[in-house]
């Protein structure tokens, strides 16, 4: 199937200092196992908090504007042209944020593979989901986020 962004409505995400305007194009064109969203961030603003996959590989392409790409590398520029891929784990560690006077626009693409879970280095944090993908708007049979210390024991009984 196939689909042009100018038929498809931005949605927009207002959290703090994470700010997107996001069409999808993937769903919108009917697509289930490869997602691809349009991206545009305002100035100043990031994305999601620094986290990779555990099931997931995502990439992204820049189409206009400047902004800083976390890596567990460190933080590099992103221009117009960037290609960068997040392969699953830690290596694949990554945030996205506009730094520039204009805004971000970029191509998001990934894999939409469940269960996944995603881990939040930062603030040790985990995020699981199964049912549907992340970024997906199917439902899920379970969702949530967690400290990675709420471990319990297996074999203990609680009511």
């Amino acid at each position: 199937m196939r689909v042009n962004d100018a038929d498809v409505d931005w949605t927009t995400t207002e959290r703090g200092e994470t700010t997107f305007r996001r069409k999808k194009l993937a769903a919108a064109a009917g697509g289930e196992r490869l997602g691809c969203s349009l991206y545009e961030r305002p100035p100043a603003k990031k994305a999601w908090p620094f986290h990779y996959h555990t099931g997931n590989e995502e990439a992204i392409y820049v189409l206009a504007g400047t902004g800083r790409l976390r890596t567990p590398d460190g933080a590099d520029p992103l221009h117009p042209g960037d290609y960068a891929v997040f392969p699953v784990g830690e290596d694949g560690g990554h945030r996205v944020s506009n730094d520039g006077d204009e805004p971000l626009r970029y191509v998001a693409l990934s894999t939409m593979d469940e269960p996944d879970v995603t881990v939040y280095p930062d603030s040790d944090k985990v995020g699981i989901y199964a049912g549907s993908a992340p970024g997906s708007d199917d439902e899920r049979v379970v969702e949530g986020y967690y400290r990675r210390d709420d471990d319990v024991d297996y074999w203990l009984d609680e009511a």
